[in-house]
C-alpha cells in the first residue's frame, strides 16, 4: 500500500530522496509531496511524551539501556492507546495483566 501524499518540512534532503525514490520506482509519480511546517506537529508532538519519561532518567549510561528502556516506555504508551487491543481480547481475556503474563510467561492472578 503506498501513500498518495507525503508531507515534510521544507528541509530540502527531503526532495532529494524523494526524487530518488521516484527514480527507483518506489514511489509512484502520482504521489504528491507537502512541504508544510505544521502537517508534521501531530506526528512530532507524540515524541514530547517519551522526552517526559527519559528526562527524570537523565539519560542513559549505555546504547543497550537506552534501546530496552525506550521500548519498554513505548509498548507502555501503545497499551495506554490502545494499539494492543485486539491481541489483547483475543489472546488473554481482555485483561492487559494476563496478556503481559503470557507474553513473558509469568503467572498473574
Amino acid at each position: 500500500n503506498r501513500p498518495s501524499v507525503i508531507s515534510t518540512d521544507k528541509n530540502p534532503a527531503y526532495n532529494e530522496a524523494i526524487a530518488s525514490l521516484r527514480r527507483e520506482g518506489r514511489l509512484a509519480a502520482t504521489c504528491q509531496h507537502r512541504q508544510v511546517k505544521y502537517l508534521n506537529n501531530r506526528l512530532e508532538s507524540d515524541h514530547g511524551k517519551l522526552k517526559q519519561r527519559i528526562r527524570p532518567v537523565r539519560g542513559f549510561q549505555s546504547q543497550k539501556t537506552a534501546h530496552n528502556a525506550i521500548r519498554g516506555f513505548e509498548t507502555m504508551r501503545m497499551f495506554r492507546k490502545g494499539q494492543f487491543r485486539s491481541m489483547v481480547d483475543s489472546l488473554a481475556g481482555g485483561s492487559e495483566a494476563r496478556f503481559i503474563g503470557r507474553l513473558f510467561q509469568v503467572f498473574v492472578a
